[in-house]
């Protein structure tokens, strides 16, 4: 239901948060040499620069998210265009447009709001120790990772939170009347009956036979299609964690102590085996009821203290409780806090000794006799045993401290003994490895690889790179991993000549040409049948709808539901480019059953969304509009320059 809103609002969503809002994701790491660029800014909004490496950092994340989402499917080019570049630095104005009126109106977020978005962090939520609390060492260790305390990310979890709140309350603000609800939500589940009859491309294949001076125009004019791109042969060197910890040794002394520190970590908990009788209260029990129930377990605690031996004989008469009495009251092994019974309840039980009952217990369910049948007592797991998992985090602490010691020395060495990576390799311990490269992502490795970070095949291709021969900047590629390559040999990009791809032109001048073809053919037809209203040829009727769409592609979907409903049969043509040309027969169109109140309800939902990013969206252009922006230098080949207000 309302599915082409539905997409509509994710993909608002989506810009709200890859471009407007500001991400909880932790700081990268400013190029060595961007330090002295006088033209590392890029805008400027009310005296505040948007420095290269903030717009840099920008588009990193929003391809790497994009990279993540789309798979296998994610093409880097989408992104290397001058209207995408202008997006991404149009978002960041429109962040620091938001930080300004945030600022104004003194705008902020509690402690609580900060914790409980801590808390709701997996990530975070991962590190919590077997009592619920948060292992602040391993918590520290990660930030110190990212370079930052906690009270540092404390302080950017609270302005991204406090960045939230004007945009949210447009959001949650608005609101779609039930009529237009009900009217959407009907379009949008409407059928159309319709048949199809296909011109393909490849039935005409056949009849084309392009001549040599046609093939030779179309490479004349397509050469680019033809390229073969540049490669670059490079060395490169990576340092990450992992990188790091392969150069870390704890000694034994270091992992005894690691042991001694965190004692508590080997020690398993204390527990019993005990049963029960349990005589139950209701929480709104009078008085009278309370002291009847107290007496009545006080009469079982005399009768068990007379027959310690038939204890469970007596749970399975007496007591109230339907798990356990079954059982002769046998409430298995638990530690203290895992019986819900309260901490006068684990008072009173982890005192007993085994075979020793208690007297009667009080706890919010009511008044409970235990007697202990077993105890397991709490033992410290021996240094041996845990010797490995030791090592294993205590390379990971002193791995995370040594890579934030080492980021800074590792991009000065890098830039300033450009020449060769072998320094730095020395200096850090790290592996000089070698690959060949493209200017573009290649998809047969990982999305993940530091190799398919476009920043870093960028800096690759640079002319600083190529032909000067240095090594380019240490460029961070996510994940605290910063990757640093220098080029080795290097081919430009090169045009094949004619001759060489003579056959691959054919087939893309047959292609063409079928297609064009099949085209005209369509064309011809549709105008025959828009007189005729004949049926002939077509196939079998299906029934489609915005959200079934039956195999028809996106585009002849479309112009289905563009055809005028008050005058069928209808017929519609949709060229489908290099597959050739289709007609559309519409036989009939069914609306969809009107909303009942809980589809009519998410429909308003989804609609209110929808109004409300958009209002959203001009509540953050009329904020730019009165504030002081200013741009400086280029983006990859755009170029943008003005002063002015909302300019």
């Amino acid at each position: 239901m309302l599915d082409f809103f539905r997409n509509h609002k994710r993909l608002m969503m989506l810009m709200l948060m890859l471009v407007i809002l500001p991400g909880l994701g932790f700081v990268g790491i400013q190029g060595f040499r961007g330090f002295f660029d006088e033209s590392a800014n890029v805008a400027s909004v009310n005296g505040h620069k948007i420095t290269r490496v903030d717009y840099d950092s920008a588009a990193r994340q929003q391809m790497d998210q994009a990279r993540q989402m789309m798979g296998a499917q994610f093409d880097a080019s989408m992104f290397d265009t001058p209207q995408h570049r202008k997006d991404i630095l149009d978002g960041l104005i429109q962040q620091r447009v938001l930080a300004d009126e945030v600022q104004r109106l003194h705008l902020t977020a509690s402690d609580e709001a900060v914790r409980r978005t801590l808390l709701a962090d997996p990530i975070i939520s991962s590190l919590k120790n077997p009592d619920g609390s948060i292992d602040l060492d391993k918590y520290k260790q990660l930030l110190a990772m990212q370079g930052m305390t906690p009270e540092q990310y404390d302080e950017r979890v609270r302005y991204s939170l406090a960045m939230q709140q004007l945009p949210a309350a447009l959001v949650n603000s608005a609101f779609t009347p039930k009529a237009l609800a009900q009217q959407l939500t009907g379009l949008s589940e409407q059928q159309r009956e319709v048949q199809g009859l296909a011109f393909h491309a490849s039935d005409y294949a056949s009849k084309v036979q392009p001549t040599d001076a046609q093939m030779q125009a179309y490479y004349d004019a397509h050469k680019n299609e033809f390229a073969t791109p540049a490669t670059a042969q490079i060395q490169y060197l990576v340092l990450s964690a992992a990188t790091v910890a392969a150069t870390v040794n704890p000694s034994d002394a270091d992992l005894k102590k690691y042991y001694d520190d965190n004692i508590a970590h080997y020690k398993s908990q204390e527990e019993v085996r005990a049963s029960h009788i349990l005589i139950t209260v209701a929480k709104d029990a009078s008085a009278a009821d309370r002291a009847a129930a107290k007496q009545k377990a006080e009469q079982i605690l005399a009768d068990v203290k007379a027959h310690p031996d038939q204890f469970a004989q007596l749970a399975q008469k007496d007591s109230q409780d339907p798990g356990s009495a079954a059982k002769g009251g046998d409430l298995g092994y638990f530690g203290p806090g895992m019986i819900a019974g309260g901490q006068a309840f684990d008072d009173a039980v982890f005192k007993l000794k085994k075979d020793e009952i208690s007297d009667v217990i009080q706890s919010d369910f009511g008044y409970h006799i235990v007697k202990v049948t077993d105890i397991k007592p709490s033992v410290t797991k021996p240094f041996d045993d845990v010797k490995g998992q030791i090592l294993n985090d205590v390379k990971t602490q002193q791995a995370a401290k040594v890579l934030a010691d080492t980021t800074e020395g590792f991009t000065s060495t890098v830039y300033e003994q450009a020449k060769s990576l072998q320094p730095a390799a020395d200096k850090y311990k790290l592996t000089i490895q070698t690959a060949t490269v493209t200017p573009k992502p290649n998809p047969a490795l990982p999305p993940d690889s530091p190799l398919n970070n476009q920043k870093f095949l960028d800096a690759v291709f640079a002319n600083d790179s190529v032909n000067s021969h240095n090594n380019t900047q240490a460029i961070e590629v996510g994940n605290s991993t910063l990757i640093s390559a220098h080029v080795t040999n290097f081919q430009p990009a090169a045009v094949p000549a004619f001759a060489a791809v003579k056959d691959a032109v054919r087939q893309k001048v047959v292609a063409q040409q079928a297609a064009e073809m099949a085209r005209k053919d369509g064309a011809a037809k549709l105008a025959d049948l828009q007189k005729s209203k004949s049926t002939d040829g077509f196939s079998s009727a299906l029934k489609v709808s915005r959200g079934d769409a039956q195999g028809l592609p996106p585009s002849a979907l479309s112009a289905v539901f563009k055809a005028d409903a008050q005058k069928l049969p209808a017929y519609v043509g949709v060229d489908l480019g290099n597959d050739g040309y289709a007609i559309y027969r519409v036989n009939s169109v069914t609306n969809g059953p009107a909303a009942d109140g809980q589809r009519l309800a998410a429909a308003q939902q989804q609609l209110a969304g929808v109004g409300g990013q958009s209002q959203t969206q001009a509540y953050l252009d009329a904020l730019r509009d009165r504030s002081k922006v200013k741009y400086y230098g280029t983006l990859g080949s755009s170029s943008q320059q003005s002063d002015g207000d909302g300019q």
